[in-house]
């Protein structure tokens, strides 16, 4: 009976053994069971709700001129007829929130045939408070539209709308105001963003102290809304549409960079006496009481002179002012 050898087996023949390399292929990144979504730009809105723009996609700032501290080189040049085409259609906001595009500011029926556009920066600003405050001591509504070419003047500024109720209060504004908090219509119209100061034009009747006191104050008195004001950079300027179309311009270099009152009154053709002085913390005009002050001591400045006079040629020691309030004697009687 024939046996089988199992103690040797003949197996077949194997390559050589690769070397495993030492390094381990990287492990999968790992997951918290959380998705990661991407982070929204504080300047996105709903746009179910204001503030918002039909033309969404419109580009805003450029970083570099995000960061841009000093003195702004701007012109006063005309905008472009493409510049005025895409901000016809953005939105302003009145006080109540509701929209209406820009361009029925200055080319819709019911309009004067005339309109500046001031351009103003947040709502807290002192600086543009106090050159409102001074417009609106020197010129009314009524006078603009009584001109040979009637003419308005609107307001706009670059931050939240329920903000602009507080805003005419503390300004005094006899015209109307808008917000337009996307800033928009700002970079399309050439209008820039700085920090400098720049020197202290005439219709400032405040101090930088005083200014800015009153707009912390502001702030604070507002609760949440104090972060609403609008871009502490933002600087504006002024447009003047006539008839539809732009024909003068002013761009702020400065904070404190708007074309002075007098000159403004000068381009709506009224004339260009200055706008009267205004108290330093409650801002009312000083004309009014100034006057009646002064004809009150120029009165008394009058009897006093008249008396000494009458002194020197007579003797008396009383003064004519006296005198003549005193009926009894003029009359030549006397009393018991």
């Amino acid at each position: 009976m024939a046996t089988i050898d199992t103690k040797e087996s003949v197996l077949p023949p194997t390559s050589a053994p690769v070397p495993q390399s030492s390094a381990t292929p990287p492990s999968p990144p790992h997951s918290s069971g959380r998705e990661t979504l991407p982070k929204h730009s504080i300047e996105a809105h709903d746009s179910s709700t204001p503030p918002f723009s039909p033309a969404s996609d419109t580009p805003v700032l450029q970083k570099e001129q995000e960061e841009f501290e000093g003195t702004v080189d701007v012109n006063n040049d005309l905008p472009s007829e493409k510049d005025l085409k895409q901000v016809e259609d953005l939105l302003i906001l009145d006080a109540q929130g509701k929209s209406r595009p820009f361009r029925e500011l200055y080319d819709a029926s019911g309009v004067a045939p005339r309109q500046l556009i001031i351009f103003i920066r947040h709502f807290f600003c002192g600086n543009c408070q106090e050159y409102l405050r001074t417009l609106s001591s020197s010129m009314t509504p009524e006078d603009l539209l009584a001109l040979p070419t009637p003419t308005s003047i609107t307001v706009i500024g670059c931050g939240r709308p329920e903000l602009i109720p507080m805003y005419t209060e503390a300004t005094g504004c006899s015209f109307p105001i808008y917000a337009e908090p996307t800033r928009k219509i700002y970079d399309h119209l050439g209008m820039t963003r700085t920090y400098d100061l720049g020197a202290k034009p005439a219709y400032m009747h405040t101090s930088l102290l005083i200014n800015s006191v009153q707009s912390i104050f502001q702030g604070l008195s507002t609760g949440r809304k104090a972060l609403k004001g609008g871009d502490f950079k933002q600087v504006g300027g002024e447009f003047l549409f006539e008839n539809g179309e732009c024909t003068w311009v002013h761009r702020m270099k400065t904070t404190r960079g708007h074309v002075e009152v007098s000159d403004i009154r000068g381009l709506l053709g009224l004339d260009d006496r200055r706008p009267p002085m205004r108290k330093r913390w409650s801002h009312s005009v000083k004309q009014e009481k100034q006057s009646n002050r002064r004809s009150v001591s120029w009165g008394r400045l009058r009897s006093k002179s008249k008396g000494v006079k009458d002194l020197g040629k007579s003797g008396s020691t009383t003064p004519e002012r006296v005198d003549e309030e005193d009926p009894n004697r003029l009359l030549g009687r006397t009393t018991a």
